[in-house]
């Protein structure tokens, strides 16, 4: 292969790799993430395998004919599990060297005795080997796309009870033999089920594109498939928000494109500055930020200095409407633009405000117009499963639309409009914010002890996870979710 042909296929591979869409979200989890899911996953395993239903077991061995029932598992002791990551494949679950306690029922014939009674039996040396492919579907949802599985008990023990117990142990070897080969055909199409059923169920709680509030939503569906390596499993998502009623507006992410590089929590969530911009997009487009102050809204500092500034205009308007009501009318021009720096995250934004006169039973006069800027310090947190945004206003200024002189004449109202400001639109933009937005984690899965850290156009938030409920009661959700939703 010549250097020229190589170099020609790098680059192609490169500009392939760097036109793909870049993540507003990622997600990643660790192998300490995967140490707490081990211990819910083992619970998991050992409630689907006491689940297994044996059939019926006939057979005949000389004299004796034997009829096995009602086979029980009454206990899985998983001693040797082991949970990890599969580089490029997804997880593996591991049990080693367990075992597995279990009752049946049996009726033997011999000759012309007839007993019946109950067998205690173990198996002994259960290995259980379970690798799951994870992947982005179609809808851009995590999924199990695959399971290989291979289960082997190396050998059981059975020990009878009754009248003629004694007799029949030599029968034991005939017996566990045969439950032994039954066994090891349950096991992995049992834990095939859960996978693939089961905790697929799981995942369709996740969001993927799914409302906030009555007036944006979010898309949160993986934009490649999961990265799986021996420490980590990394998930990119869209990360963007939409304006409900217009949601075939298109928003392009040229935002740094977030990176986490460490591995010391359970898990970690990075968002790029697109995420934010693309909710104050949304809701800048909804058409919700923009407010009205007049009446008891007003402050009376504020609108006696108004008065005292716009009495020339009033008196060269109509005379008869100096006792007119005032009003200030803001409504923000532009989408908000965040900037994410070592330092913190800031939110810059730009407004119209119009001073109006409002002479009774006649349409508003406006006496003025002139245009707001204003920084606002961003702080991001975490509570369970939902990020909010803080905002306080750090930088304020305004000037007139019409003349420079006019913007001198503003000075005066440069401190009681930043008051106003922060008692009426600060509240406005919180009162949106703080609700929070769900990240997308399933039901009953949390972060815990978060520590947010700000870099050069993203944030990365690491922390633990808890778990409010396991993982069956988990599965249980969203299955009974699922029924309702199909009833509906």
């Amino acid at each position: 292969m010549s250097p020229c042909f190589v170099s020609i296929l790098f680059s192609l591979v490169f500009s392939l790799r760097t036109s793909a869409e870049p993540a507003g979200c990622k997600i990643r989890i660790t192998d300490k993430g995967l140490e707490m899911l081990k211990t819910e996953t083992e619970k998991f395993v050992e409630e689907e395998l006491s689940n297994i239903s044996m059939p019926e077991m006939k057979g005949k061995d000389g004299r004796f004919q034997y009829t096995i029932t009602d086979v029980k598992i009454t206990e899985l002791n998983l001693t040797h599990a082991e949970l990890k990551f599969i580089p490029n494949v997804g997880l593996l679950f591991d049990v080693q060297n367990s075992s597995i306690s279990l009752t049946f029922n049996r009726r033997i014939l011999y000759w012309f005795f007839y007993d019946t009674g109950n067998i205690n039996a173990s198996a002994e040396g259960v290995n259980i080997n379970t690798a799951l492919k994870v992947v982005r579907d179609e809808d851009g949802r995590l999924k199990i796309s695959n399971i290989t599985c291979d289960a082997k008990i190396n050998k059981m023990k059975a020990k009878f009870s009754g009248t003629l117990g004694r007799v029949y142990d030599f029968l034991a070897r005939v017996l566990t033999t045969g439950m032994r080969f039954v066994l090891n055909q349950q096991i992995c199409p049992a834990l095939n089920h859960a996978a693939l059923v089961d905790v697929n169920s799981m995942l369709d709680t996740i969001p993927v594109r799914t409302e906030v509030d009555e007036f944006i939503g979010i898309d949160y569906a993986l934009i490649d498939d999961p990265v799986v390596t021996s420490q980590s499993l990394d998930m990119h998502f869209r990360g963007m928000f939409f304006d409900l009623a217009h949601q075939n507006i298109t928003q392009v992410n040229s935002a740094v494109d977030p990176v986490i590089r460490e591995y010391d929590r359970m898990v970690y969530l990075a968002l790029s500055e697109f995420f934010f911009d693309s909710g104050m997009f949304s809701y800048y487009t909804a058409g919700i930020f923009q407010t009205e102050i007049v009446n008891e809204k007003m402050p009376k500092d504020l609108e006696m200095l108004l008065r005292t500034t716009y009495f020339g205009a009033i008196m060269m308007l109509n005379p008869a409407l100096v006792d007119s009501p005032l009003s200030l009318q803001l409504a923000v021009n532009s989408p908000p633009k965040t900037t994410i720096k070592t330092s913190g995250a800031t939110v810059v934004m730009t407004a119209i405000v119009k001073v109006m006169v409002l002479p009774p039973g006649q349409d508003p006069v406006q006496l003025s117009s002139m245009t707001m800027e204003a920084k606002f310090n961003a702080k991001v947190s975490m509570r369970g499963k939902r990020l909010s945004v803080h905002a306080d206003l750090r930088r304020f200024k305004i000037f007139s639309n019409q003349s420079a002189l006019e913007s001198l004449a503003l000075i005066p109202l440069q401190a009681p409009l930043k008051t106003m400001l922060q008692m009426s639109v600060v509240p406005l933009i919180n009162n949106w914010t703080k609700r929070g937005v769900r990240i997308p984690l399933a039901d009953g899965m949390d972060f815990i002890e978060e520590v947010v850290e700000y870099h050069n156009g993203f944030i990365v938030i690491g922390a633990n996870l808890h778990f409010s409920k396991g993982l069956r009661d988990m599965v249980a959700g969203s299955m009974e979710t699922a029924a309702q939703n199909n009833t509906l």
